[in-house]
């Protein structure tokens, strides 16, 4: 029977950051550098308020879009946050996770035929949902380009079966940003073409050089802006997501949304008015804790050997060329760590084929796990 499934779904692989963390999980003194999982436990104002919410049999559905008080909550923060504003009425839609929200938003403007502009390396997300769709993912090379895309590749690649160009900033794998000026040269190139724009910003509020600045600040109209509380409030397990967009899309994407969940967990969405309002700055704390392990990881990295290692500027990844005098490639450098050092990182090949001679690392870890984990990479760097 397997042959009767739907081609599309056999094409498509597991992500390549799964894959390879549970081929290295079982491993016994394993130090995971792997998964983009903050090592915080979410607030406990906010466990509190779900605690709260179960108390109150505040356990049925809610509106398709979410229940609205925690609408407005999301349009307030986006606002004073960002500086964009939506309708909570009609332009905001509650997922269950950023991830669902990708998912609602590509299936909904995606065709046959049609391509979708990604940087790469890459969050490896997007692209099977593409192949779902029928559309072509159409990666542009940002290795020369200190990992960020600009409005002169995004020109060259346009066609006219371009329907959306995807911007995930800060980015994953890299923790790269785009600042204002970058953003409104997109915006130039864009604005007046039929292209959406999907702007994932689930890291906006780790972003340690100045403020997240959002495409949708300079191009509304053509933008869908994806966050969630996954990464801001570690929440990943909670599973809420946000989509604001302009209402002539977003009563297309709350169609997509009903079929597919009804509604986010009642519990989840009261967890978050909770993070959205009370909460507002929980990050915060957690900013400075980032911050201050990516300057001790990025002087690591430097002292070891690795050569022109791009300082992120957000997220928590570090995103490293592997020395030239190690010729292995991405995926056999990382399982040749796991087995002689003990150390897990990504293979940078999960990150579309521009990753490959990378590895991407995450300090959303301890900075004893840190310290030792780096300590590991040298010595299996020197034995080299």
């Amino acid at each position: 029977m397997e042959n009767q499934l739907n081609p599309q779904v056999r094409d498509i692989k597991l992500s390549g950051i799964r894959k390879f963390f549970n081929m290295v999980a079982d491993i016994d003194g394993m130090i995971s550098l792997t998964i983009g999982q903050p090592d915080f436990p979410t607030p406990l104002h906010v466990k509190e308020a779900a605690k709260r919410a179960i108390d109150d049999d505040f356990t049925s559905y809610t509106h398709n879009a979410g229940f609205l008080q925690l609408r407005e909550a999301a349009s307030s923060y986006i606002s004073t946050k960002y500086g964009v504003e939506y309708r909570p009425e009609s332009e905001v839609i509650i997922t269950n996770g950023a991830s669902q929200g990708i998912d609602v938003v590509l299936r909904s403007i995606l065709q046959p035929g049609d391509e979708c502009i990604l940087p790469g390396p890459v969050y490896p997300g997007y692209e099977p949902i593409i192949h779902l769709c029928g559309a072509k993912a159409v990666h542009i090379d940002t290795t020369e380009h200190q990992f960020k895309i600009n409005a002169e590749m995004i020109e060259r690649h346009i066609t006219e079966s371009t329907k959306c160009i995807i911007l995930p900033y800060p980015s994953n794998p890299t923790g790269v940003s785009l600042d204002a000026e970058e953003l409104q040269a997109i915006a130039s190139v864009l604005k007046g073409r039929d292209i959406f724009v999907v702007a994932d910003e689930i890291y906006s509020e780790l972003t340690f050089e100045g403020d997240h600045r959002s495409i949708a600040e300079f191009l509304k109209d053509q933008t869908i802006m994806i966050n969630g509380l996954s990464k801001s409030h570690s929440m990943t397990g909670w599973r809420i997501g946000m989509i604001f967009s302009p209402e002539c899309i977003s009563k297309h994407l709350l169609k997509v949304h009903q079929y597919n969940v009804s509604c986010a967990s009642s519990i989840s969405q009261m967890a978050a008015l909770e993070a959205l309002t009370v909460g507002a700055n929980d990050a915060d704390d957690m900013k400075k804790e980032y911050k201050k392990r990516r300057d001790y990881v990025y002087n690591r990295l430097n002292e070891i050997g690795f050569e022109n290692v791009v300082k992120p500027d957000g997220a928590f990844y570090f995103f490293v060329k592997i020395p030239q005098a190690i010729a292995l490639s991405s995926f056999d450098f990382a399982l040749s760590l796991a087995q002689e050092q003990k150390v897990a990182v990504v293979p940078g090949n999960a990150f579309s084929k521009y990753g490959e001679g990378y590895i991407r690392l995450s300090y959303a870890c301890s900075m004893e796990q840190l310290e030792e984990g780096l300590s590991r990479i040298e010595t299996f760097i020197k034995s080299y």
